[in-house]
């Protein structure tokens, strides 16, 4: 036996920390779902519609089958029985409507993209080609594409079994009414922002592979998802295999960012098969294929009121949503845009909140999550409309945020929102952005490039927000029409050669989990962060777990670990109050040796404990023979993370370029685990908002077809479209938690793209320009520019 043990380890909470995964990842030694190969596995391609809408008049797959390689093909119709529906997870209103949503469509197409069909082949080469054989007639039905279009009187359904194509209606009244709030303003300020349809666009493709049992009975199911135990659960319902029965894998997951958080026509239709057939089955999305059937995020018109005295206090706020559904609701599509409702009013005080959202379906790409889930559209409306009051009052937007935030003393926070805030401090993380930004000095330089009549202009954006995260508590998420609840998953076991294993629920997928769990634990048991293995994304290894998105990896599954810990170190103190023949009061624990108060000698490392309980030869009567610990942790309440982002744009006005000078922000997400993956977290979530802002956006033409299908038409921004970022935080630990961690996974999103619009329409505001939709473009900068032809207004 080799127990290893430092004397004094070093604190491991808070140590920046390189990921302990990133050797075997950029290396190349991964197991990407890609990658799995079984022995005589086949491989599915998808006949997809090429129209928006349609109905279905025949599919003909017997050319198809005559195709060198290919052993079936099967239309919609064929596997209907087996298919069922996919699942939607949120029942939101109780008048909600849910038309089902086939894996392969039967009677009718209502999405370009929607499939058909599938091909069975030896080989992906000749799946591919063998869906060119298989003949469709398709009977033209409009496309139903502009959302207000779709809720007049006699529009064109997407389903006509529904009679409507209003999928639900969530209206929430909050404090005092709103029209008697409004009726007493000075100034009521009402603008209409356009989130755009965006792509998720993760590195690695989707892609599902299925084994049948092999001198079993259980399925294996290889997923590049971020739900490996929610997909098992899905899966069971919707094909009737017993739970017991499947197993879900999520190998290495290149990216996710909320489009692998759902269950897929694909991976339904892979177990089905591999269930008919016999044999293992593969599917990869090529990328065009991906980026038009992986769901995509945002969408939604918000018109957005707010009311205000002449010195700048708010008295309330009325936001009315369109929210785009696309053609089918998937696992969170109606929750989405809800997710926000909370959010809207972020870190300010007001009298009186109505929010109002309408699901709208359309012929389109269903919608469902994406980086920060309905958090950044709210924190988009409501920090775009404080810019416009800022203008209107003629004041600063820093000094109009100043004097409507909640204070720092004011904590715990009940927002009008309807959720309460446990802590923060926007003042302090506002000052030391401030400062890091150089404020007053860019304002400066504002002033004279407008008085000089310079055609670069400046322009400042300012973004406070808040976000609501940690997802759970459970019961909160079943008063919000949620199907699953919000606890997290956890086992901790100190083996008998000292080493430890983790069994956590979490399911990362680029987050950093292996080394930031282990940096909890070793500080836990006091054991060397080498020691520490963590096992995870496997529901035959980890059976218990609800997995990764909304920022609740750390808040949730980390105070999951963190309670198995401790109670490890609990079954430990009893085995080494016997051992050594004390109370258990008289032990100290500390660098991961229990010790007697007042005799050095007397000692005994967890390690040694561990051997002890392995060999269960004296033990205390009724002790377990092991060093093994579990927890199940549902959050008493969400957490919110909170900061400053301030952007400074040079706006070229003769030909519409765009260029971020600097980009500050100050986040707080309470305690950190390792501030090196937390910088990280912040970095990659910048890129994605900027990229709203400013690069990217998912277009249809007027007959529902998408015309940016390729990267070489949607535009992802690489490393050189980016500024360099400074980033820093305040902390103001949770205190909902024992940890006092909040998260940071979305914090860059939610609260970029407003910082970098508000900068853009900041310096336009001489011109009299009020918004530049998303992206801002070089073209639609250049047309919001010239499209007065006096300057007016301010430059604030």
């Amino acid at each position: 036996m080799t127990i290893s043990q430092e004397a004094e380890p070093v604190r491991e909470f808070g140590r920046a920390r390189k990921r302990r995964e990133d050797a075997r990842l950029v290396t190349g030694q991964t197991n990407w779902t890609d990658n799995i190969q079984p022995t005589g596995a086949l491989h599915l391609a998808f006949v997809r519609s090429p129209m928006a809408h349609a109905r279905i008049d025949r599919v003909d797959v017997s050319a198809a089958l005559e195709r060198p390689g290919v052993l079936a093909a099967y239309s919609g119709a064929d596997l209907a029985a087996e298919l069922g529906s996919l699942p939607c997870g949120n029942q939101v209103t109780p008048d909600m409507v849910n038309p089902g949503h086939p894996p392969l469509a039967v009677d009718e197409v209502r999405y370009q993209g929607d499939a058909v069909a599938v091909i069975v082949a030896r080989d992906r080469y000749s799946a591919a080609d063998a869906v060119e054989a298989v003949e469709v007639d398709y009977g033209p039905l409009p496309a139903v594409i502009d959302m207000e279009v779709a809720l007049a009187e006699g529009a064109p359904l997407v389903h006509e079994s529904t009679g409507s194509n209003r999928c639900y209606t969530v209206e929430i009244p909050s404090g005092e009414d709103y029209d008697s709030v409004r009726g007493r303003a000075d100034v009521v300020v009402k603008r209409r922002f356009r989130q755009q349809r965006l792509l998720p666009s993760a590195m690695e493709p989707r892609a599902v592979v299925v084994e049948p049992p092999t001198g079993g009975d259980q399925f294996t199911v290889y997923s590049s998802t971020q739900v490996p135990h929610i997909l098992r659960v899905m899966l069971a319902l919707v094909t009737g295999i017993p739970e017991h029965k499947l197993r879900v894998v999520a190998p290495d997951v290149g990216g996710g960012f909320g489009s692998k958080l759902n269950v897929y026509a694909e991976e339904v239709v892979a177990l089905v098969l591999a269930k008919r057939l016999g044999r293992a089955v593969k599917w990869t999305a090529a990328r065009s294929e991906d980026l038009l059937t992986t769901h995509h995020g945002r969408d939604q018109i918000q018109d957005v009121e707010v009311a205000a005295t002449r010195d700048g206090k708010l008295l309330g706020l009325k936001v009315d949503l369109l929210a785009d559904m696309g053609a089918y609701l998937m696992l969170n599509t109606p929750a989405v845009p809800l997710l926000g409702a909370s959010m809207f009013p972020a870190i300010y005080k007001m009298d009186a909140y109505r929010f109002t959202c309408t699901g709208v379906f359309t012929t389109k790409t269903p919608t469902d999550a994406y980086r920060g889930a309905g958090r950044p559209e709210a924190t988009f409306a409501i920090e775009r409309i404080m810019d416009e009051l800022a203008d209107e009052l003629g004041l600063d937007p820093i000094e109009l945020r100043r004097r409507n935030w909640i204070r720092h003393e004011e904590f715990p926070y009940p927002s009008i929102g309807g959720v309460t805030y446990d802590s923060g401090n926007y003042e302090a993380a506002t000052e030391k952005a401030l400062a890091l930004f150089g404020y007053d000095q860019l304002r400066d330089e504002q002033r004279k490039r407008v008085e000089s009549g310079d055609p670069v202009r400046i322009g400042i954006g300012v973004s406070t927000f808040t976000e609501m995260c940690g997802l759970g508590p459970s019961r909160a998420m079943g008063q919000a029409g949620s199907a699953a609840g919000g606890w997290e998953a956890a086992t901790v076991r100190v083996l008998p050669t000292g080493k430890v294993e983790v069994v956590t629920g979490t399911s990362p997928h680029g987050q950093g989990h292996v080394t930031s769990w282990s940096q909890l634990v070793a500080d836990a048991l006091g054991v060397p962060f080498d020691d520490v293995e963590v096992v995870h994304s496997d529901t035959r290894a980890a059976p218990q777990g609800l997995d990764t998105y909304g920022s609740r990896s750390l808040a949730v599954g980390g105070v999951a670990i963190h309670q198995a810990a401790g109670r490890v170190v609990d079954k430990a103190r009893t085995v080494a109050a016997h051992l050594l023949e004390v109370a258990e009061q008289d032990l100290r624990f500390e660098n991961g040796a229990f010790s007697v108060a007042g005799d050095p000698d007397a000692k005994k490392t967890i390690q040694e404990i561990a051997f002890e309980a392995f060999t269960a030869h004296n033990l205390p009567d009724g002790t377990e023979p092991s060093l093994s610990a579990s927890s199940v942790y549902d959050p008493i309440d969400f957490s919110y993370p909170h900061g400053t982002h301030l952007c400074a744009v040079e706006v070229d006005t003769e030909t519409g370029r765009t260029r971020i000078r600097s980009y500050v922000c100050v986040d707080d997400i309470g305690k950190v685990v390792n501030p090196l993956i937390a910088e990280g977290q912040v970095h990659g979530g910048l890129a994605q908002g900027i990229a709203q802002a400013l690069f990217e956006e998912a277009a249809f033409d007027e007959d529902g077809n998408m015309v940016t299908g390729t990267l070489a038409d949607y535009l992802v921004p690489s490393a050189a479209d980016l500024p360099d970022f400074t980033t820093d935080r305040t902390e103001t630990p949770a205190t909902t938690n024992p940890l006092g961690v909040k998260g940071v996974g979305e914090a860059g999103t939610i609260a970029s793209t407003p910082a970098v619009v508000n900068a853009v329409v900041n310096a336009l505001r001489p011109f009299g320009v009020q918004d530049v939709e998303m992206p801002c473009t070089p073209e639609r900068v250049w047309r919001a520019a010239n499209s007065t032809a006096t300057e007016g207004g301010s430059g604030r």
